[in-house]
């Protein structure tokens, strides 16, 4: 790499996409490589929405400060078509009161945190005996009826991985837990915190359930009281059923989350142009709300600014050849609300290929398509392209991310660009998931990746999923 291009493409990522476009002179690889030594954008993204807005609870006012300041800063870095388009929700908002208290046999407070979408205690709190179980599956196994009047305790063992995979294995106690438990009879549930640390800090998320038959679309399944405990104080509780000796082990549960009603909530979306119209845009998404606990800078601001950033450096490698959307979904993380409301509204609008950044900001290190076999020239060219950046190349078949619903409702290409989730779940959905956290080594890895794959893929002339031959 030339330090003449490296200092030329560093000193471009401030330009506007017109001011660069008169430049039209460093190439794709220099831009990407320049935003590998010294990226601004992404970062200027999430410390300014961290800092000047903070968490961003779904339907609430703090999410709707959060789209307004992404709207100004979109407009301010010379995005086209800025707009924040509305829907409407149903809004859940955790209330002021959490406490969890073991009255016996070893009395002393655990720190809790309510579940998305669960109901309250009242002010009054409720007391009961608690029934652990180690994992959802033991909990699955339960007789029915075996709970009634009791709380229930879901554990599991969670570990590290660089892919993230253990998610999918200790999610369902958090995902469906609850409404499992309810439908056996328990008043309450609690759950080891669905993540890898050990600090005091619960990991909160949603919650579902589900009538005993299992439908959710017959009438309003009622929900009852959930929360997370902290791994640590999860540990405890643990340690005292085996030092109960057969002793009741009973809990006091105080949570008073409210549902508000109907809300909305938004998505943000800004372009940058492309020359053909004709062509399916490359959409990149992100998400721009966050639970109340945590101002999101992993989950999912600096997703947001690698998105934003990586359209902004291709516009300085001139005007691509096809538009390349930025969609900023809203209430993704209470039921993916904005994704499907944007599948929704753009059903109709066919898109080239989709890919979105939303597993924190540690650096990327694999490539993945769904179309490696229909078109393996482009998989084989935009693998080739990353591997600078210590991005290997994969068999696995992309699924996308949770705000590319229009993707796969339209059966179209997606892109994984996987990052690197070692440490995600000590962050993912706690007051821990702060700016500091965030490596800007990493993200400037990320910002580079991006750059590069979506400056090859807005300027593929051909089907981006079925090869050059195959009109879209």
């Amino acid at each position: 790499m030339k330090t003449v291009s490296l200092l030329l493409a560093s000193a471009l990522v401030a330009l506007t996409p017109a001011a660069a476009q008169d430049v039209g002179s460093v190439s794709l690889e220099d831009m990407a490589d320049g935003a590998l030594a010294g990226d601004t954008i992404a970062w200027d993204f999430v410390e300014g929405i961290t800092t000047e807005v903070g968490p961003r609870q779904a339907g609430t006012e703090a999410e709707k400060r959060g789209r307004d300041w992404a709207v100004a800063w979109l407009r301010a870095q010379g995005f086209a078509n800025v707009a924040d388009e509305p829907f409407e929700m149903e809004t859940w908002v955790p209330g002021d009161l959490h406490k969890a208290e073991i009255i016996s046999p070893f009395p002393q407070p655990l720190v809790i945190q309510p579940l998305g979408g669960s109901a309250s205690t009242g002010p009054d709190g409720i007391t009961a005996e608690v029934v652990e179980f180690e994992n959802i599956g033991a909990l699955m196994a339960a007789p029915e009826g075996s709970l009634t009047g009791k709380i229930a305790y879901i554990s599991h063992s969670m570990t590290p991985t660089q892919d993230g995979s253990q998610y999918g294995f200790a999610g369902p106690a958090r995902w469906i837990g609850a409404g499992v438990a309810k439908n056996k009879g328990a008043i309450a549930t609690v759950i080891k915190s669905v993540g890898t640390d050990y600090h005091r800090n619960p990991h909160v998320g949603g919650t579902t359930f589900r009538n005993a038959d299992g439908s959710s679309d017959v009438g309003r399944p009622v929900p009852t009281p959930a929360g997370a405990l902290s791994l640590p104080d999860a540990a405890n509780l643990g340690r005292m059923f085996d030092r109960a000796d057969g002793r009741p082990i009973k809990m006091k549960l105080t949570l008073t989350p409210q549902d508000l009603g109907t809300t909305t909530s938004g998505n943000v979306v800004g372009e940058i142009v492309g020359r053909d119209p004709s062509l399916p845009p490359v959409l990149v998404a992100c998400h721009i709300d966050s639970w109340w606990n945590g101002p999101g800078a992993f989950d999912d601001g600096a997703g947001c600014g690698i998105v934003a950033a990586a359209a902004l450096h291709v516009s300085h490698t001139g005007q691509p050849l096809r538009t390349i959307r930025v969609l900023m979904a809203g209430a993704e993380e209470v039921g993916l609300f904005g994704s499907v409301a944007y599948s929704k509204a753009h059903i109709d609008e066919k898109i080239g290929v989709g890919l979105e950044s939303d597993f924190g900001a540690d650096r990327i290190w694999r490539f993945e398509s769904n179309f490696r076999d229909t078109n393996p020239a482009l998989h084989a060219k935009l693998a080739a392209s990353v591997a600078r950046f210590g991005v290997a190349d994969s068999t696995i078949v992309a699924r996308g991310g949770a705000d590319i619903n229009i993707s796969r409702d339209q059966s179209g290409a997606i892109i994984d660009l996987q990052q690197d989730g070692t440490r995600y779940f000590d962050l993912h959905h706690t007051p821990d998931d702060t700016l500091d956290k965030i490596d800007p080594v990493q993200l400037r890895q990320n910002v580079a990746v991006w750059t590069q794959v979506v400056g090859i893929l807005a300027n593929e002339p051909g089907s981006i999923q079925n090869g050059p031959d195959t009109p879209e």
